[in-house]
């Protein structure tokens, strides 16, 4: 039961923020890119504020017995604030997307028809663990002309306290209205519930975290949601691959930082390539510390190669582990890589390794992932990656938007029509 204290706590928060949305919607360009650089110089002057918040945080998270996958989320060091700081320099040199034009054209009758981008309003966004999160979101709403909602978990609550506190602050200095930026108060399920109900103050919500939170904000929420899905990513290695490519390619996928929904989870050997390629990879995935969940074939061949494999079952193919291990199996077609990923996959990114044109337009033809790589890592589908600075969310959904959210799925859209005395006969 939701308590009427906190209810209104949320409430009152949720009405400042609608404040704040309209005048930060006609803002110029100038003036947002002046709070943005405002905030990246005011986090790198205050990192040792935040750092000290952060360490309270990874206290708590050690003494509570989290997982290490978990707590390389939640860190934040002095390389982590100088490179949020530098994103948010990053959102000020991109175009401002509010007041393009995304159609247009002079009717029959004479009327002037325009589609312009506007902001969405206010954003609420819901997110677990990963205080960089906070900054970015905040940027992005900033340079979209949105007022925020910031709710992160209680795991990252003393590192979001400071983080929005040295960002409103500067904010607010450099000319944003007061309520711009700020955290949704309370540390329990009931501010999330409350904030969840609020139709008619909060234009929409973006949750990001584990499937849990997703889905429970997903069926729970009387706010539009745009979904950010959880990512039980694949690499295929085709027959026709490049071993090295492959290799390379796999290792980066699984390895590089298995904490994030990027990385891959699944690899599937096409089985004319299995016998060169899995005694070269099996030792290099376990030289790098990455447990191997294997279908027969693979087992054995682990067994060939010295190299210890967990038998799999149906529940690896569909995990998320966020950790060093993956689930690899041998395939014997491309449209059979296609049917696991179909059966498995969360949607949210494949990768093909093969020299064949052929073979990679029908991956990407029939693969129906927010993003899906040719010969290149699960690891770029990342909005800084993909040149927006960084992101909101990687959607993986249909509506409104897919894929790495940035500045323009922060915006929705209205008609500006413009005549000289027409009326509708």
């Amino acid at each position: 039961m939701l308590s009427e204290d906190a209810a209104a706590e949320v409430v009152a928060v949720a009405r400042r923020a609608r404040e704040a949305a309209t005048t930060m919607a006609p803002l110029p360009r100038a003036a947002k890119d002046a709070a943005l650089l405002a905030m990246a110089a005011a986090l790198e002057a205050r990192c040792a504020e935040v750092l000290a918040a952060n360490e309270a945080d990874l206290e708590r998270a050690r003494a509570a017995g989290t997982s290490a996958a978990m707590l390389d989320r939640l860190t934040l060091t002095n390389e982590r604030v100088t490179a949020m700081a530098d994103g948010l320099r990053e959102v000020a040199a991109l175009p401002d997307p509010v007041g393009e034009v995304v159609r247009g054209s002079t009717l029959p009758n004479g009327l002037e028809l325009r589609q312009v981008r506007v902001p969405l309003g206010v954003v609420g966004i819901i997110y677990e663990a990963r205080p960089n999160v906070t900054v970015d979101a905040a940027g992005l709403c900033v340079k979209s002309g949105n007022a925020v909602l910031l709710r992160g978990s209680g795991s990252a609550a003393s590192s979001n306290q400071a983080l929005v506190d040295i960002l409103a602050d500067a904010g607010t200095a450099a000319g944003l209205p007061a309520d711009a930026v700020q955290l949704v108060p309370g540390a329990g399920h009931e501010s999330v519930k409350a904030l969840m109900r609020l139709r008619g103050l909060v234009d929409v919500l973006i949750p990001r975290g584990g499937a849990g939170l997703i889905n429970a904000v997903v069926t729970e929420s009387q706010v539009p949601v745009i979904e950010t899905g959880v990512g039980n990513c694949t690499v295929y290695a085709d027959a026709d691959a490049d071993l090295d490519m492959a290799l390379a390619i796999a290792l980066n996928s699984k390895t590089h930082r298995p904490s994030v929904c990027n990385a891959a989870e699944t690899l599937l050997v096409h089985a004319d390539i299995a016998p060169e390629l899995l005694p070269r990879l099996l030792p290099a995935l376990a030289g790098a510390g990455v447990t191997v969940h294997g279908d027969a074939e693979v087992t054995a061949a682990g067994a060939g190669a010295g190299v210890d494999v967990v038998p799999a079952t149906d529940a690896d193919w569909g995990t998320e582990y966020l950790s060093l291990d993956l689930a690899v199996a041998v395939v014997p077609s491309l449209d059979a890589a296609v049917a696991h990923i179909r059966r498995w996959s969360s949607g949210h990114t494949e990768a093909i390794v093969t020299r064949s044109q052929p073979a990679a337009r029908r991956f990407v033809s029939l693969v129906d992932s927010a993003a899906v790589m040719v010969n290149a890592s699960t690891r770029f589908t990342d909005g800084h990656q993909f040149g927006f600075g960084a992101e909101i969310g990687i959607s993986t959904q249909k509506l409104h938007a897919r894929g790495p959210m940035g500045l323009p799925e922060l915006t929705s859209t209205k008609y500006v029509v413009t005549g000289d005395g027409h009326v509708r006969s």
